[in-house]
């Protein structure tokens, strides 16, 4: 649940880097899918950087990918579409121990660091990256909620990058009150923030877990190829109708590295000439994904 300070926000306003926003900083009312995909727990762990986060480590020893895609329908920027390719994890100077990272969540800082995250507009990169240090840009992006199915395509700069597909549960009536950590990389900091869901979902898992992965060879998401992906998720979850709440501040840490870093990563320079626009850009149109299936 959110804490009671955010509540207490309804009805103020705020204005950050020339961003309007109504308080508290929510979602309503949108579409979700999300899918688990076991993968080599060393392989993933090699692509989370600096010393301070490491990935979680399932029961039987592999690494989690976590897909999650939301049609924002009603926010406090407007609509769009949010497409995470994460890594769950944990936080603290060592990886935590299988079992009890999942058990005592805030105890191992258990979340998921986002490798990368395509939205539809450039308001949502303008805030999720100058605030919150979220990995946003702008690419081709669509949301597809059939009766059977639901999917998702993701495209850049005219190259297909990446698709899921998910077998929609028969129903959708599981209560979920859950918070969740987001780890991301910014001005070469460990960002962290914090977003609390209260919805209702399908789930399938394990055998009644049904979904294709496709992977581009799209530099975003091209190293996703080596981690050993199994093709066969372990969870799938529908929200037909999502809400959620970020808080209200966020938690910073500087990176660690054993060697001096050679490069610096993106910093204020990729937003600060930022809009405030709603476009989006033409959905995805690639249809030859196929080949491109884990």
């Amino acid at each position: 649940m959110p804490p009671k300070r955010i509540k207490r926000y309804k009805g103020r306003y705020a204005l950050v880097d020339g961003i309007p926003y109504t308080m508290p900083i929510y979602a309503e009312d949108s579409p979700a899918l999300m899918a688990g995909f076991s993968c080599d727990w060393e392989k993933a762990n090699a692509l989370l950087p600096g010393n301070e986060v490491h990935a979680l480590k399932l029961p039987n020893g592999r690494a989690a990918l976590l897909i999650t895609v939301i049609n924002y329908l009603k926010t406090s920027i407007g609509k769009y579409i949010e497409y995470s390719i994460a890594i769950a994890c944990t936080h603290g100077r060592k990886p935590a121990p299988r079992l009890l990272n999942s058990m005592f969540i805030k105890s191992y800082g258990t979340g998921q660091y986002i490798l990368d995250l395509p939205v539809s507009s450039e308001i949502s990169v303008k805030g999720g990256k100058g605030i919150w240090g979220m990995p946003k840009h702008k690419a081709n992006l669509d949301f597809i909620a059939e009766d059977n199915r639901v999917s998702s395509q993701y495209e850049k700069d005219g190259q297909f990058v990446f698709r899921i597909e998910i077998e929609r549960p028969r129903s959708s009536t599981l209560k979920l009150k859950v918070g969740t950590t987001n780890y991301c990389q910014y001005r070469n900091m460990l960002m962290a923030s914090y977003i609390y869901f209260n919805t209702r979902a399908g789930v399938n898992l394990f055998g009644k877990a049904k979904a294709n992965l496709y992977i581009g060879d799209h530099p975003n998401v091209a190293m996703l190829k080596d981690i050993d992906i199994n093709p066969d998720p372990f969870f799938t979850m529908y929200m037909p109708k999502a809400n959620g709440m970020l808080d209200d501040h966020f938690d910073c840490w500087f990176m660690t590295y054993d060697q001096p870093p050679k490069e610096m990563p993106e910093g204020f320079e990729s937003v600060i000439n930022l809009g405030l626009s709603e476009e989006w850009l033409d959905p995805p149109s690639i249809s030859d994904y196929q080949k491109f299936k884990i």
